[in-house]
């Protein structure tokens, strides 16, 4: 297939790797062009500008971080809209809030462009291994079209229902791994201030009912105090933002989030968003005096 990838940050550019790899010919764009670089090496083209991808793509991937980012990479001055033609289809991977996803693929439809959102769990590794979760929201019908490009990204994928879907999944994905590093972080804090050794406790709950992958990986982070980022604050925060904003919209309330989103807050205001989300302990540690 030709296809096209926008977006070549710490997840983009592995997963449009994994495409090229495949043997579909690739044209990509990146902000920066260094990012560029190793696309081009494997044999991809490189643009200067979005609307270059969409002169050459029949399906079009984007991956980038936050809603305002994909709506000028679609509606704006130089965006895609400009230079699609019916029977393209845009896949965006990225995660932006459900409602704007919406008002997109309404725009796109009036210009017989398919759109799919199909946001992604699972982070550089996941991406790097090709074994991303996605969550898809569209059509059946496109939906089924891309799927063999799905497949050579990621291992667990899931058609979740009509445009928006796939965001809406994403978000709850979002909270529940928000909510588990909160668990965790207090869980472990609490072992600390007891005087009990915390790795011994993480291992004895990893057997049990409260084991998990957060558990298990951002457990470890918080126990070597290595905050690497798999996943940043700053997006795990934006992630939230989303999640609280469309919260507001439907009158629920979702206190559990809230806190959470709270947390991530005092690490951005701690100049700590590019560390991983598991930083949150950090809050915790300081809230309860322990190193």
């Amino acid at each position: 297939m030709k296809l096209g990838f926008i977006g070549l940050g710490i997840m983009g550019r592995p997963m449009a790797l994994n495409l090229r790899r495949a043997g579909h010919a690739l044209w990509v764009h990146g902000r920066r062009p260094v990012t560029m670089e190793v696309l081009v090496e494997a044999g991809a083209q490189a643009c200067r500008s979005v609307a270059d991808v969409a002169v050459n793509a029949e399906i079009i991937f984007i991956m980038v971080s936050d809603t305002p980012d994909v709506e000028n990479i679609v509606l704006g001055e130089t965006g895609l809209i400009h230079r699609l033609r019916a029977g393209q289809v845009i896949v965006d991977m990225s995660t932006i809030s459900p409602a704007s996803t919406r008002r997109l693929a309404q725009e796109l439809e009036t210009r017989g462009v398919e759109m799919l959102d199909a946001p992604v769990s699972g982070g550089e590794i996941g991406a790097i291994n090709a074994n991303l979760s996605i969550m898809v929201g569209g059509r059946e019908t496109t939906f089924q079209r891309v799927k063999p490009l799905f497949d050579v990204l990621g291992k667990n994928v899931v058609h979740v229902g009509d445009h928006g879907a796939g965001q809406v999944a994403k978000a709850c994905n979002q909270i529940v791994a928000a909510l588990t590093i909160e668990a965790v972080s207090e869980a472990l804090t609490f072992a600390r201030r007891n005087g009990v050794d915390a790795a011994r406790v993480r291992a004895a709950l990893m057997g049990g009912f409260a084991g998990s992958k957060i558990l298990e990986v951002h457990g470890q982070r918080m126990l070597d105090n290595d905050f690497k980022p798999g996943f940043k604050v700053k997006l795990h925060q934006k992630d939230l933002r989303i999640v609280i904003e469309d919260a507001h919209r439907l009158g629920i309330g979702l206190p559990g989030a809230a806190l959470v989103a709270q947390h991530l807050n005092a690490l951005m205001g701690s100049g700590d968003g590019e560390l991983d989300s598991s930083a949150i302990v950090k809050v915790i540690e300081r809230m309860s005096g322990t190193r």
